[in-house]
């Protein structure tokens, strides 16, 4: 894991185990869309509280876990920390209208999982496992999920805050677009758009490749690097798209 995934994983936890000592504290904590301006830090401790149960924060956690460092990894710390803060704030911000308290570190998720779809739009993506999908459409399909439960169109939906979710995507979008169009920020332009292929040898990118160490990388760049591999022994160098090779790059260049 990433640094401030590490932080935020082990934050949550200390919480839901301080909120299920501490009678009270979850209370406390949760965004009460009537109390807003009364309890202004809820806006974000609500993020870090779950319901009772391993279920809620287990999911929460989980997706953290498999999308977020390589989100952090590309925004780097600062930058990922304002998405997630920003996602989680904008999820609270979206379900005043609705009036009931929610809980948890979904809306912030969303914002994450909205990051990794804008990076990598095509990333296969698995349903409860089993079905592919790119990411680009899982974010289509949960949007349109948390509109129609949202606004009763297809009734149920149980507890869960999809305003909060929808506020998640709407400022994981706003921010990312920041990002993107603050004029200061090159760094950041650069990240975004694909680096033209180097102009050398195919053994000599090749060689270079292959001294990435996979065991220094997170579990979803290995599994990005195999991907490329195989394509590049099925293919050829040629078959390659900019954004693949702007990864291997990116990797090699640290080795």
């Amino acid at each position: 894991m990433t640094p401030w995934v590490l932080r935020i994983v082990l934050a949550t936890i200390a919480v839901f185990l301080l909120q299920n000592t501490i009678v009270g504290l979850d209370n406390a904590l949760a965004f009460v869309p009537q109390l807003a301006l009364e309890r202004p830090w809820t806006f974000v401790t609500y993020m870090f509280i779950h319901a009772p149960g391993f279920g809620h924060i287990f999911f929460n956690m989980l997706s953290l876990f498999f999308f977020g460092p390589r989100v952090e990894d590309r925004l780097g710390g600062r930058a990922f920390l304002g998405l997630y803060f920003i996602s989680g704030i904008s999820g609270a911000l979206l379900s005043i209208p609705v009036g009931a308290p929610i809980i948890g570190a979904s809306g912030a998720i969303f914002g994450v999982l909205l990051a990794y779809a804008w990076f990598w739009p095509r990333n296969q993506m698995l349903i409860w496992g089993i079905i592919p999908i790119e990411a680009r459409y899982m974010v289509l399909i949960m949007t349109g999920i948390s509109l129609f439960f949202g606004f009763g169109v297809i009734p149920g939906g149980g507890n869960v805050a999809h305003f909060a979710h929808l506020g998640g995507f709407v400022g994981g979008y706003i921010y990312l677009k920041f990002l993107q169009r603050n004029a200061g920020n090159e760094r950041f332009k650069r990240k975004l758009q694909p680096v033209a292929p180097r102009i050398e040898t195919t053994a000599g990118a090749m060689d270079r490749w292959k001294k990435i160490r996979r065991e220094g990388l997170h579990e979803v760049n290995r599994d990005e690097l195999d991907r490329i591999l195989d394509k590049i022994s099925a293919s050829g160098i040629a078959s390659l798209t900019p954004g693949e090779r702007e990864f291997l790059d990116r990797f090699s260049a640290r080795h």
